[in-house]
């Protein structure tokens, strides 16, 4: 990875952008068209302004070829992406009045998980979602997006608050996996995330799932029981990492990039087989290249998909949670 200090931004500068290996050849004309125009001071004559379009042609080019064949492992990297925007990211750009709700009324707080309560488009919603964080100092107070017991109660603590007040549940899916510390182990991790489970299977609300970068096991699936399941382009939703995998199947984890493939763990794969309901199409290169586009895409998705839920009966909206669930894995 070509390294460069920056937090998150709606539209970063080329020089801001931590650019990944395969991105390599785009960073580099990025860079120069950077490096043109800062010399030029805005001022660029005839001979520069035509280079710099010409550049931003071939730019442009290039990115549609290389994101346009990406392997598996390659999405892996960009769904990891530091710069690709996080829950409280989609919060800030997507809802009036978030208002976020601590604890799990039993333990703790667990910043790892996000929970609260918010209006979209002026419907009142509960949503809930992992948050990494964008620098070191917040990546370790959130435990890297993987939250302990707490946080799926905390969550769990939303679900029935949503149903009682009769507010669609809106989550997003970030996380490596459930944290697999003796602390977390201590408090009881699979039984919690086993509750999540079960109360969002039977819950009274819509429940609308998205996957904006990693999603990672029972982690993920404790937050992913829904009504519609949808996974931006560049994300990942898998069974175990890649380097997971290939550690148990081979010994080895540099055979990540094979493990990667095997796992179907792209948007792509899992729409074919039915395990999600739709891709939310990303700016070329990822969210984070252009994050306002990419949230007003999202917010075109969960606007559309909720419209769509409301008209059901509170029955037929189970009884077809449920049927969606009982059909996968089924082949005729």
């Amino acid at each position: 990875m070509v390294k460069t200090n920056s937090p998150a931004a709606s539209k970063p500068s080329p020089g801001l952008i931590d650019y990944l290996d395969f991105e390599k050849p785009v960073a580099e004309i990025m860079l120069r068209i950077e490096s043109m125009t800062q010399t030029s001071g805005g001022h660029a004559n005839l001979d520069a302004s035509k280079e710099i379009g010409r550049l931003q042609g071939k730019c442009e080019k290039l990115k549609k070829s290389i994101y346009g064949s990406l392997s598996a492992q390659q999405v892996v990297q960009l769904a990891r992406h530091p710069l690709r925007p996080y829950t409280l990211d989609y919060a800030e750009r997507l809802f009036e009045d978030f208002e976020e709700l601590h604890g799990d009324r039993q333990f703790g707080d667990d910043p790892a998980m996000v929970t609260g309560l918010a209006r979209f488009n002026g419907r009142a919603v509960a949503v809930v979602g992992h948050q990494k964080g964008h620098d070191t100092e917040e990546r370790s107070r959130r435990n890297f997006g993987m939250p302990k017991p707490e946080g799926y109660r905390k969550a769990r603590r939303l679900f029935c608050l949503a149903e009682r007040f009769h507010l669609p549940v809106l989550t997003f899916i970030d996380t490596p996996g459930a944290y697999p510390g003796i602390d977390a182990e201590e408090r009881l991790q699979s039984e919690a995330i086993a509750a999540n489970l079960k109360q969002m299977a039977s819950l009274r609300t819509p429940i609308i799932s998205l996957v904006i970068g990693e999603g990672g096991s029972g982690g993920a699936l404790a937050i992913g029981v829904a009504d519609r399941l949808l996974m931006m382009h560049y994300s990942i939703y898998s069974v175990i990492s890649p380097e997971g995998c290939a550690s148990i199947l081979w010994k080895d984890s540099a055979m990540a990039a094979v493990a990667a493939e095997s796992l179907g763990l792209t948007s792509k794969r899992l729409l074919e087989l039915k395990i999600i309901d739709e891709i939310v199409p990303e700016p070329v290169g990822g969210a984070h290249w252009d994050m306002l586009s990419a949230c007003e895409t999202v917010r075109s998705a969960l606007q559309r998909n909720l419209e769509s839920l409301l008209a059901l009966s509170v029955d037929d909206l189970i009884a077809a949670r449920h049927q969606k669930y009982l059909s996968m894995g089924y082949f005729a």
